[in-house]
């Protein structure tokens, strides 16, 4: 039975593992330093790559797999560790020098595993309570708890083998309770030398865990799928969506708890582009009276949670570095009037300036911006994370 929970974390761990990686890489964190809540990272950031605006609901796809299969697998993970109690607690701790090392990859598996889907699913709840940035805590312990993994698979894969293959899957799914007879004593101690007569079934554990696994899937996968699966979406975040209307989608944090005021963004508010030659200074209304492009967009957040496709009007990425004088631009950066602070500003790759969907949008669904949502202009980019579709913005520096 640890064989057969181990056997659907081997495949569950890697594919969360690799999502998470895409997820970090989505962020540009070797663009920029802005865009980097790791600056330690070293090796660790070898396979970075330039995240890509198509298809347009990319990060929509790998992060809600990631934050799905990561409330999924909660409970295959508590069987896991269940099945194997006696072997956490084993006594004496250390016998020699592998074991000891043994024990040591031991403590950091269950260790970072534990970490790791408790800090993730406070973070998909917004409950900061972080001693730092979630962030940084994930990124670190992940890297941690994916080393022990490896060591643990190369140490117990054999044995696993074997285990699977000591019995019949079918057969002990066909097995009632009147024939379900114990383990033989093993020397790891995970069997009583006299157990007491099953109350459960083999079949009827596997159920349970199983079902605990599809009831979590259907309460979590909805706020990432949409439809009318979205209501079925009890584990997302909860009341985070302003009201009805066009501005009547899920915002992750209001303007007030950041810190925007309609002093802010009032009469005086002025939209900045610098590049090589002189600054360029617009208000809205000249703005609006530009050409103007639109592309139907979600919003998708490291949470897991993604908007509907809305449609967005404004003014292309790529038509304002034009007009900055650099045509080519590698990137840009983007400021808020917000508070300094995580994600006010943001640095974009020269593919996310100029696909033809990327927008500063001044408009959603035929209405102005709410201030919620980034009155009176924020970054809309394919495939990009939530937060680094900055709001509130109020400087472009486009850069080679």
């Amino acid at each position: 039975m640890t064989s057969v929970f181990g056997l659907v974390l081997l495949i569950g761990i890697p594919l969360l593992f690799v999502t998470g990686m895409l997820s970090y890489a989505a962020y540009n964190p070797g663009l920029d330093r802005i865009n980097d809540q790791t600056p330690h990272k070293g090796l660790l950031g070898f396979y970075l790559f330039a995240w890509p605006t198509h298809p347009y609901w990319l990060y929509r796809l790998t992060q809600g797999v990631h934050v799905t299969l990561g409330v999924v697998l909660v409970p295959v993970l508590m069987a896991k560790l269940w099945s194997v109690i006696p072997k956490l607690f084993e006594w004496l701790p250390v016998r020699s020098v592998a074991h000891g090392l043994e024990r040591l990859s031991l403590l950091m598996l269950v260790g970072g595993v534990i970490f790791e889907f408790v800090t993730g699913i406070i973070n998909i709840q917004l409950f900061y309570v972080f001693p730092g940035s979630f962030y940084t805590l994930h990124f670190y312990g992940a890297w941690v708890f994916i080393a022990a993994f490896v060591v643990h698979v190369c140490l117990k894969l054999g044995r696993m083998t074997r285990a699977l293959r000591s019995r019949s899957l079918a057969a002990e799914l066909r097995t009632d309770l009147a024939n379900t007879r114990p383990e033989p004593p093993d020397p790891d101690g995970l069997v009583p030398i006299a157990p007491a007569p099953p109350t459960m079934t083999r079949r009827g554990a596997l159920a349970m865990v199983g079902g605990g696994s599809l009831l979590l899937l259907v309460v979590t996968a909805g706020q990432s799928i949409g439809g009318l699966l979205r209501n079925t979406a009890l584990l997302a975040p909860h009341n985070r969506t302003p009201g009805g209307g066009p501005n009547g989608f899920q915002i992750n944090k209001t303007a007030a708890a950041v810190g925007v005021t309609p002093a802010h963004v009032g009469p005086d508010w002025r939209l900045e582009i610098h590049g090589p030659g002189p600054t360029l200074v617009f208000t809205r209304a000249q703005l609006l009276a530009m050409p103007q492009h639109a592309a139907a967009l979600p919003i998708a957040c490291v949470e897991g949670w993604s908007t509907h496709d809305q449609q967005w009007s404004g003014l292309r990425l790529a038509d304002l570095a034009a007009m900055a004088g650099l045509p080519d631009a590698g990137s840009v950066l983007v400021q808020s009037v917000q508070p300094p602070g995580p994600y006010s500003s943001v640095v974009l790759r020269g593919n996310q300036i100029h696909d033809p969907r990327s927008l500063l949008a001044l408009h959603v669904n035929g209405a102005d911006l709410s201030l919620d949502h980034g009155y009176p202009a924020r970054v809309i980019v394919p495939a990009n994370p939530g937060v680094n579709n900055t709001k509130w913005v109020h400087r472009l520096t486009f850069r080679t």
